[in-house]
């Protein structure tokens, strides 16, 4: 079987029942503050549009 892209860059495989699965994971978020204009967004949505906030 030839190699794919994903092999020649070092990816792995973990086999699942009759599946290989890629190896792979998501790198940590950092957490961002949100500036004065998100603040403001943000008490705008509290006011007027409780709906959006409570789902969003």
């Amino acid at each position: 079987m030839a190699n794919i892209l994903f092999e020649e860059l070092g990816g792995k495989y973990e086999r699942k029942g009759d599946y290989l699965i890629p190896c792979i994971a998501l790198p940590a978020e950092e957490e961002q503050p949100i500036g004065t204009w998100g603040q403001r967004h943000l008490d705008y949505l509290k006011q007027y549009r409780k709906v959006t906030y409570i789902y969003a």
